[in-house]
């Protein structure tokens, strides 16, 4: 499989339909089609070799798109950075990779002079903003002018298409290499949870730079469909654009979900046009998607559970599994489309349905491995199987329940206690707005169960209502032994993710290791 059959296809199939829309520009996908040939013609003016890695540091747009293509276009391979990363994980990210062109808009301009001094290999920086073009750097748009369209490298199957760092949370932030195969398999199996067809007006709300919202990137258009983007998540700013442009079709991370669901704006909005909303790359809260669904009761919503290693899909639940109190609600859905999916014990056996463990996959979508991590990827890929670091069950039905990730796991006298149990015991609060569930170190258990909570506007609550009520939702030695409010959000990352490290750190700081 080829990136660039994905684009070849919506042009053949849609070539004067709408391709993207941004800040006033709508280009068709025949207009796309040129501006990335000559993208990828100027890539090749800069020395851009086939498999060499290409990065990008933006806010979502309409470039991104061009360069999503024209890299592989070119025959090398693009690097998109997270946007939430310091100057130094930053910099790590382009020496790691050895990305030898960086892109970057109005936003991250103002990191060059920081990270410029730190950079080993990148020798060109394209400017794709649209305020002033910053000393040093290239401009995006002249590049396109002045440069000629060039063939399609035509490069695919298991060559490199794209090196995805890893958050870096719990040590070295990690590379992973995802084919073309990968990638257009997924987009494949998108299509297909998804219904994309030529009428979809995607809406890019979350951070492009991510595999949740990629996965919709190349599977928009294969469809041939169209990408409405917005640079960054903001409740107005996504509600006016649903309502403009009739969007049809979005994938939101929980924490926007639960913005948008306790924000009182979606009735201000037109939101008929929405068809489906896609949500995942964390868990999600039962009481926030129940508060979404009764909010936009024409929307159908579906989840995608996966990780970047996966391309990102796992699997998946569909609309008819969204009812409120349905025996799968609280599932991750069931083995995505040419997914073969296992609960494994410690000695990489599959456990009886019911039984927890750690969830793994393959299939076409699991990465080549780790970029320069040979014994990482051997961890993480052993016996064939990629090791997700998931922890969940298997009901006899073959749904999967993900109870937590290993490492938010408490382990409270001896007890194994998930915070995503306690998550939503919180959430279920009418109060609360966002919270985050951690182990802390305790002289007596060990560990105990501490709550972060940021309260709704106008909201009152205690450290001991929030107990009671929790007593009342979740087995006693579940229930949170403190609880700490804060006024400010919680932090997160550029995927839209607690960050739970973060949270932890004031309270283990001196400890060697996040246990006690």
């Amino acid at each position: 499989m080829f990136i660039m059959q994905t684009l070849r296809r919506a042009v053949q199939l849609n070539g004067d339909g709408v391709a993207t829309i941004f800040a006033g520009r709508r280009r068709s996908w025949r207009e796309l089609e040129s501006r990335v040939a000559r993208l990828a013609g100027g890539l090749i003016g800069l020395g851009v070799k086939a498999g060499d890695r290409v990065a990008i540091l933006s806010l979502n747009s309409d470039r991104y798109m061009e360069y999503f293509y024209g890299v592989p276009w070119a025959g090398a391979a693009v690097n998109p950075v997270n946007i939430r990363l310091a100057v130094p994980e930053i910099a790590y990210t382009l020496n790691d990779s050895g990305s030898t062109v960086l892109f970057v808009d109005d936003t991250f301009a103002a990191l060059l002079p920081a990270l410029r001094p730190q950079l080993e290999f990148v020798r060109h920086v394209i400017f794709a903003g649209d305020g002033e073009k910053p000393e040093g750097c290239l401009d995006y748009e002249s590049l396109i002018e002045q440069s000629a369209p060039v063939e399609d490298a035509n490069v695919g199957g298991d060559e490199l298409a794209g090196l995805f760092y890893t958050g870096g949370t719990t040590g070295r932030s990690k590379g992973v290499m995802l084919s073309h195969d990968n990638l257009v398999f997924n987009a494949l199996n998108v299509v297909a949870e998804m219904g994309y067809d030529r009428d979809t007006v995607y809406m890019h709300a979350a951070p492009m730079f991510h595999l949740a919202d990629m996965a919709s990137t190349f599977a928009v258009t294969l469809a041939a469909g169209t990408h409405c983007i917005v640079p960054r998540f903001d409740v107005d700013a996504v509600l006016q654009l649903i309502q403009q442009e009739k969007v049809t079709n979005t994938l939101l991370v929980p924490t926007m979900i639960n913005l948008l669901a306790s924000s009182g704006r979606i009735r201000d909005f037109d939101v008929s046009s929405m068809k489906r909303m896609l949500y995942g790359a964390s868990p999600m809260p039962e009481a926030v998607l129940l508060s979404a669904m009764e909010q936009m009761p024409t929307v159908s919503f579906a989840q995608g559970y996966g990780q970047t290693e996966a391309s990102p899909i796992i699997t998946s639940l569909g609309p008819e599994y969204h009812v409120p109190g349905g025996a799968k609600l609280r599932s991750a859905g069931r083995a995505a489309l040419g997914v073969e999916v296992a609960v494994m014990d410690a000695d990489d056996r599959e456990v009886p349905r019911g039984t927890v463990g750690e969830i793994c996959a393959r299939g076409a979508n699991v990465m080549l491995g780790y970029w320069g991590m040979e014994a990482a990827t051997a961890e993480t890929l052993r016996h064939g199987w990629l090791h997700t670091g998931d922890l969940g069950y298997m009901d006899e039905q073959g749904f999967v329940f993900i109870v937590d990730r290993a490492k938010d796991m408490v382990i409270s006298g001896g007890e194994n206690i998930f915070s995503v149990e306690v998550e939503g015991a919180i959430y279920s609060h009418p109060a609360v707005r966002e919270c985050a569930v951690i182990g802390i170190p305790d002289d007596r258990w060990g560990e105990a169960v501490h709550a972060v909570i940021v309260l709704g506007e106008g909201a009152e609550a205690t450290e001991s209502e929030i107990i009671d009520h929790c007593r009342e939702k979740i087995a006693g030695y579940k229930v949170p032994r403190s609880v700490e409010f804060r006024t400010e959000p919680l932090p997160i990352s550029g995927a839209g993710k607690i960050l739970k490290n973060e949270l932890r750190s004031p309270y283990w700081e001196g400890n060697q290791k996040q246990v006690n």
